[in-house]
């Protein structure tokens, strides 16, 4: 780690790295090969080679090493293309940001999802949100489920959003939805006819939840692990069609948002139940930069999401 610091602290001291080494690096470990990098770059391949040539002369180590037909990094080399995979990405959004604003537009708000249920709540503040902001490109990725964080510090997203949100340097967290999370179980089940249930009576039951570690999940967190109780068996299923289809043949119980089991049981045999005797209150949280709390569009976009409400 020592060397690691001396060799970075050497680089920004000689203000000898340029942006377009950083794009060489992520070339061609994503390509996998100088030629192809070459090619993704719009580079002959001797430019590219000459380039690293005269880098290494001038850091004084080699940044990788050929191995048969394959290229592997050097300890130099990792170096440099995790200072690649961290700044490219903030440069290029910079870069997007600045465009836009050259040509007019107002900006383009990429929404990260980590959390399943959510996604139905997101539909009803985005068809608004698009009639508000003509000039704003609303994206929703889904692929960036439960690891929301990385892709806010990574510029990949600009909103998250979380029931869960984890506190960092850097990101804030705005509540915009208060629900309660209950059980789901058929409606013939034989709980259905009580108004909330204790974690001891679910211990011969079949839980089944969305594809989520169980540290992550408040069923398990608050409500059973503090009662020292568990589900005979635990079941994941990635849809909330098919997870709640299960429920209604009595394959399973679940714990979702009121708010949607209240919207399925207008045509699924299902019922929602108090987890414990108080219930369990949760928000839906949108994390973003603290360096963007200014943007005008992502502000409004979180107006308008605490303004919406599930009937």
């Amino acid at each position: 780690m020592v060397l690691s610091q001396q060799f970075m602290s050497r680089i920004h001291g000689l203000g000898m790295i340029e942006r377009s080494h950083l794009e060489i690096f992520r070339a061609v470990e994503r390509q996998g090969s100088l030629t192809a990098a070459a090619e993704q770059l719009h580079l002959t391949q001797s430019a590219l080679s000459h380039a690293i040539r005269k880098l290494e002369q001038q850091l004084g180590t080699p940044v990788w090493l050929r191995e048969g037909r394959q290229l592997r990094f050097t300890q130099a080399g990792e170096q440099l293309l995790s200072l690649a995979n961290r700044l490219l990405p903030q440069f290029e959004h910079a870069e997007m940001l600045v465009g836009q604003v050259a040509k007019g537009q107002r900006g383009s708000l990429r929404v990260g999802m980590e959390c399943h249920p959510c996604y139905q709540w997101l539909l009803k503040v985005v068809g608004p949100y698009l009639q508000q902001w003509p000039d704003v490109d609303v994206d929703v990725k889904q692929e960036f489920q439960f690891g929301g964080m990385g892709a806010l510090f990574g510029h990949d997203i600009d909103l998250l959003v979380t029931p869960d949100p984890l506190h960092r340097p850097g990101v804030c967290f705005e509540p915009v939805f208060d629900y309660e999370q209950v059980l789901v179980v058929a409606s013939d089940h034989p709980l259905a006819e009580s108004e909330w249930v204790e974690p001891e009576q679910l211990a011969s039951e079949t839980l089944i939840t969305y594809p989520v570690a169980p540290e992550r999940l408040d069923i398990f967190t608050r409500f059973f692990l503090p009662a020292h109780a568990a589900p005979a068996f635990h079941k994941t299923i990635e849809t909330t069609d098919i997870m709640l289809q299960m429920v209604a043949a009595g394959r399973g119980v679940s714990a979702l948002p009121r708010w949607l089991v209240d919207e399925y049981a207008q045509r699924m045999p299902i019922k929602a139940l108090r987890l414990g005797k108080e219930g369990m209150p949760k928000q839906i949280f949108l994390g973003f930069r603290e360096r963007d709390q200014e943007v005008d569009y992502l502000v409004a976009f979180m107006k308008l999401a605490r303004s919406i409400r599930w009937n």
